[in-house]
């Protein structure tokens, strides 16, 4: 099994268990439920927008532990203040070492900016459950779904008011799962079977297959203020970024760096 396959395996079980605790009925009269969505459309296409996707997350498949030593919210509030264009929180526990817990105090913390739940989304209920949590923009990962599920996700997504990102690692991810319900295209520079890459090819790659209407971002892989630079001039709008800010013991200080050097 790669780890993707053992992550949706632990996911399946892992959305049963909370279906069988608490109704999607009960999800619509909790927490953010209710809340108007921030576009994160809207953030990416803003002439002054830095494009910059920061990511709070404790530790991965592939490098483990990368901070245990900061909150979320003191993280999350200083990207904000740097000048991210939006926040991507984990709440995967078991691979990722998030919790719904950190994105309800990333929402707190940060009201009107945009917040995707970075998260392995498999079923509606998740994406119910992620309204709740105050996300605004859901993750649909194409090495997972078939292009019926992408379909019928993305329409209970844009039902709810929310914002789907299409994250695709090739062009027959791309070709196969493109629908009318995706707002954002990201491509993830790492493949997520092996969490291997540790460069940009895939972005630049796609660069001119991804159909002009869509918006594009560049996941993973990214840390030097050249590499943004390059991909901005092959029409990438956002840069999600995680590790190279999470492995500093401030992560928001290396953000506001990295923001002032690509200005």
């Amino acid at each position: 099994m790669t780890i993707l396959d053992k992550i949706i395996e632990n996911k399946a079980r892992e959305v049963a268990e909370r279906k069988a605790l608490v109704s999607i009925e009960e999800l619509t009269k909790k927490g953010y439920f209710a809340k108007t969505t921030n576009s994160l459309k809207s953030s990416l296409l803003n002439p002054a927008s830095t494009g910059i996707i920061a990511e709070f997350k404790r530790k991965s498949p592939s490098k483990g532990i990368i901070n245990a030593d900061v909150t979320v919210e003191e993280v999350t509030t200083g990207y904000v203040q740097a000048g991210a264009a939006c926040l991507s929180v984990l709440t995967d526990m078991d691979f990722f070492g998030g919790s719904d817990e950190d994105i309800l105090a990333a929402r707190k913390a940060n009201p009107t900016i945009p917040i995707l739940r970075k998260d392995f989304i498999i079923d509606e209920y998740q994406i119910f459950e992620a309204k709740a949590l105050g996300a605004d923009v859901i993750l649909l990962i194409a090495a997972n779904l078939t292009p019926t599920r992408i379909y019928e996700l993305g329409k209970v997504v844009k039902d709810l008011g929310m914002e789907t990102l299409l994250e695709v690692h090739d062009q027959e991810e791309l070709d196969r799962s493109l629908c009318e319900y995706i707002d954002v295209v990201g491509v993830n520079n790492r493949n997520l079977k092996n969490f291997a890459e540790q460069n940009v090819n895939a972005s630049l790659e796609l660069a001119e297959k991804i159909p002009s209407h869509c918006i594009k971002i560049s996941e993973s892989c990214i840390s030097q203020p050249e590499t943004i630079k390059q991909l901005r001039e092959v029409g990438y709008r956002g840069f999600l970024i995680g590790e190279t800010f999470m492995k500093t013991p401030a992560p928001a200080e290396t953000l506001k760096s990295l923001i002032a050097q690509i200005q």
